[in-house]
């Protein structure tokens, strides 16, 4: 087993991920923004694990802001998709879509404090 896949954050980013492609697979989307969701979803997975690998502290923090990144895109695009009444929020499985926190895992030291600030102050 690889350290990355003892991270909380990794195993929450997978969840959502798995989340991700239900609701994409059960919806009537247009091919974009189905695309769009399951690689922004599939980035955030992807560069925790890669960003663990990482040697220096920089580096790892780079690839970590990147998987935040990642986490925003997607919950922008929700957000789009509920506004313009294309997901039916009264869909269970769209209303337990809940990113990871970044600021709830233990890898959290490596983020600047103003982006911890910025997630913190953000509610999903």
């Amino acid at each position: 087993m690889f350290d990355f896949e003892k991270l909380d954050i990794y195993k929450k980013a997978k969840a959502f991920n798995a989340k991700i492609r239900t609701c994409i697979t059960s919806s009537n989307l247009d091919r974009t923004t189905k695309d769009q969701l399951r690689r922004a979803s599939f980035s955030i997975v992807l560069n925790i694990a890669e960003g663990s690998g990482r040697f220096s502290k920089a580096d790892r923090r780079n690839f970590f802001i990147i998987a935040r990144s990642s986490i925003f895109e997607c919950v922008a695009i929700l957000d789009v998709l509920k506004d313009e009444d294309i997901l039916d929020t009264t869909n269970q499985s769209i209303n337990t879509l809940h990113p990871p926190h970044f600021h709830q895992c233990k890898f959290r030291y490596t983020l600047p404090a103003q982006h911890i600030r910025f997630c913190s102050a953000h509610p999903h």
